[in-house]
Formats: structure tokens, sequence, C-alpha cells
């Protein structure tokens, strides 16, 4: 049987809405802890894994996440894709809040994180190739939600920021002038660790709101992310129901 794992986010949760998942005991490796223990059910001829990135109740903040932990847990099990889901702001006009991007492209702007399983210290020194930044899964994604009638932006680059504060106008400024579609807070240092690993990585982040000094009015970016997190999750969902039905 075909395994797929799905690295969940905000808004993710829906996934497993009407699932009686079993529950994978959670274990510290090398790397620590994973943020969550890994949930498993059969969908149609996939079995899928999935793990919550930021813990079982959501508290971990972006900055604090094991990324290694939870990319090495997620290659004992030896999936043949990685989903990535990653709740974004919308920069470009094609990033509309409720759509669904597949970034082909991204930028990170983030610090501090423990960001490759190579440092030399615990385990030897080594260059890996990171372009393209995303699998052929990406591709495989995109047909799905073509064949789903999912509205998604097949491409477009992922700027990845610190957090867990949101972004000033200025911020968003430059890295529209840098070529971002979308902005979050959790694609670095996953997507590298994905690709140190070998496994075959793709984000499918959910625009939930549009970045800061593009929100129109005076309304609050925390209202609009709850709007338009209904409207993308039941985009995911489908999305995913025709990738599974297809992979």
């Amino acid at each position: 049987m075909k395994r797929i794992a799905i690295i969940g986010g905000t808004g993710s949760q829906v996934l497993l809405k009407g699932r009686r998942p079993t529950a994978l005991p959670l274990t510290e490796g090398r790397w620590g802890r994973a943020s969550a223990e890994l949930l498993r059910w059969e969908q149609g001829a996939l079995e899928v894994v999935f793990l919550a990135r930021h813990g079982g109740n959501g508290g971990i903040a972006p900055h604090r996440v094991n990324y290694r932990a939870n990319i090495d847990a997620l290659r004992e099990v030896a999936p043949q894709a990685v989903i990535a889901v990653n709740a974004v702001g919308g920069i470009t006009s094609a990033a509309r809040p409720g759509r669904i991007v597949l970034p082909d492209q991204l930028i990170d702007y983030t610090w501090g994180r423990d960001h490759t399983f190579f440092d030399g210290e615990a385990a030897p020194l080594r260059h890996v190739e990171f372009d393209p930044p995303f699998g052929p899964v990406r591709q495989q994604l995109a047909a799905a939600a073509s064949s789903a009638g999912v509205d998604v932006l097949t491409r477009g680059t992922y700027g990845c920021t610190q957090g867990p504060r949101l972004e000033t106008a200025a911020e968003i400024d430059r890295l529209a002038l840098d070529g971002c579609d979308v902005v979050g807070m959790t694609g670095m240092p996953e997507a590298a660790l994905a690709r140190e690993a070998g496994l075959d990585y793709a984000i499918c982040a959910l625009v939930v709101n549009p970045a800061a000094g593009r929100l129109s009015g005076n309304g609050s970016i925390h209202a609009e992310i709850s709007r338009h997190l209904d409207i993308a999750g039941a985009g995911l969902q489908r999305l995913l129901g025709a990738f599974c039905s297809e992979f």
C-alpha cells in the first residue's frame, strides 16, 4: 500500500473530521521529540500519516517547532510523498484569500532555527542541492486540483518569516519586491530538511488573509483569517480527496 504524509498547520484539522485515526507511539529520536504523535488512517488505496506541526493543542510557536525531529519521524515511516499544509498571507493579487497556492519557489527570512541535519557536528557536513525546492508531488497536487475543480494558483514564491508576530506593511512591501506571492512562518527549514531526508515534499498553502498593508479598510487580519479559513479548508479537503484517488 502506498503511503503519504501530511504535515498539518493552521486549518488542517479539518482533515481529521469524521475520522478515527490510529495513533503511532511518540518516541524521542536522535533529534529530539516530534511535535505530536503520528496519526494514521486509510483513504482509498492509500495509507495517510498525519503530523500536527504545532503540536496536538496547536501551542508550539513557528520558531520553536522541532523541524528536524518532525522530518526524521516522517522519514522513519518512509512515505512516497509529503504534503505540507501551511496557512499564509496573500501578497500578490493572484494569491487572494480563500485560494490555495502550490509554490514552486521560496525565500527564507528566518534565523536561529536548527535548519540542517548535516551541520558537521551532529552529522558530517554535506551540501545538498535545493533547487527546485519542491518535488514532483507538487505537479501531482496541481493535477488533482484541476480534476477536482479547486481554485489553485499552481506556482508562486513563498516567503518564510520568523514569527510568531505578523509582518509590518513595510516588510511585506520588501517581500513583494523580492518576488514573494505569499508569506508564512513554517515553510523553512521544513522544506530543506525534507530534501536532505530524501522526501518528495511540496507545500499546499492556504491563503487565509491579505498580508499587512494589503487589507482594505480598517478590518482585522484575524477576522479575515477566521472568514477565509473555512473556504480554503473546504478546497483543501476536495484537493486531497482527488489526490488520494489519483496518486
